[in-house]
């Protein structure tokens, strides 16, 4: 392994994004959890763990679409969705809160077939189910295909945890493997919830959130969108970074879906909360300062 040592974040002014786009999700998706972008007015969602083992489509201010069932499939912990140029869909059934679990996997779904394969996976670093609470860095909420792999990004724990992020690879297609840790990054008091590589590949996007009590019974949750450019082939967290956080709301939010938009905007999507309903939003750039420790 070579974790980054991150530079410090590059805090360059984004381009301002294009139209913005906001809405409720509707009772269905009131966990949600992955997204995928087909079109401005196709958006694919799941649910995060225990919900239906289903795909929904909603239109670009979140009205209900369709239901799709994925057949063979259980939604122990679905996390997030991606697909390829075949138009497969690859929904990450990976959550690992308790870093218990040894049936890690990737359902690959041929929505035109009606059939689903399988990935089912290892880490190459986990010895221990689960390691002391220090070493329970194997959660998992956050992937994207890109060239015939599957670009996983792992969730350290929040407190407990080191806010390391490790970036592993598996092949997009059904079997079983050991993922291949390719690099790592440590992020400010930050973890990893969802993921996302532009359509032209030119930069990835790593969603991540802060979750902290104030005063012991105040919820407070910090939101943003890590961006990396300018990476040597597929060492995305080698690129030249920037960081945009996501303006606060009165009530804490749980952003756990992001893709980006044909236009190359991005979308967020947090699940239901006390006090809010299920929404998403276009991510607004905004310059902050962000120092990243070292490794």
């Amino acid at each position: 392994m070579h974790p980054s040592l991150l530079l410090p974040l590059l805090l360059l002014s984004m381009p301002l994004l294009a139209q913005q786009q906001r809405g409720r999700l509707p009772a269905q998706l009131a966990e949600a959890s992955g997204l995928h972008i087909a079109a401005p007015d196709s958006l694919w969602w799941h649910n995060d763990s225990g919900g239906k083992a289903s795909l929904f489509l909603t239109d670009g201010k979140g009205r209900l679409l369709a239901e799709l069932s994925v057949p063979h499939t259980l939604n122990k912990d679905w996390e997030d969705l991606t697909t390829d140029p075949q138009g497969r869909f690859y929904i990450g059934d990976f959550g690992n809160n308790a870093n218990r679990r040894q049936d890690l996997r990737i359902y690959i779904f041929h929505p035109a077939a009606q059939t689903t394969d399988s990935i089912l996976f290892s880490y190459p670093d986990q010895t221990a189910f689960p390691p002391p609470p220090h070493q329970a860095a194997f959660d998992m909420e956050a992937f994207f295909w890109w060239n015939d792999t599957l670009h996983l990004f792992s969730k350290n724990r929040l407190v407990a945890g080191n806010y390391l992020t490790r970036h592993y690879t598996l092949p997009a297609a059904p079997g079983r493997y050991t993922a291949t840790l390719i690099d790592s990054v440590l992020l400010p008091r930050r973890v990893v919830t969802a993921a996302a590589i532009s359509p032209d590949g030119s930069q990835v996007a790593l969603l991540s959130y802060l979750f902290r009590w104030v005063l012991g019974f105040i919820p407070v949750t910090r939101t943003t969108v890590f961006l990396w450019e300018d990476f040597p082939g597929s060492r995305f967290l080698q690129g030249r970074s920037q960081a945009v956080r996501v303006r606060k709301c009165l009530f804490p939010t749980q952003y756990e879906a992001i893709d980006y938009r044909p236009d190359g905007a991005l979308l967020i999507a947090s699940e239901s909360v006390p006090f809010r309903k299920a929404h998403f939003r276009t991510v607004k750039p905004k310059k902050v300062s962000v120092t990243a420790p070292r490794p």
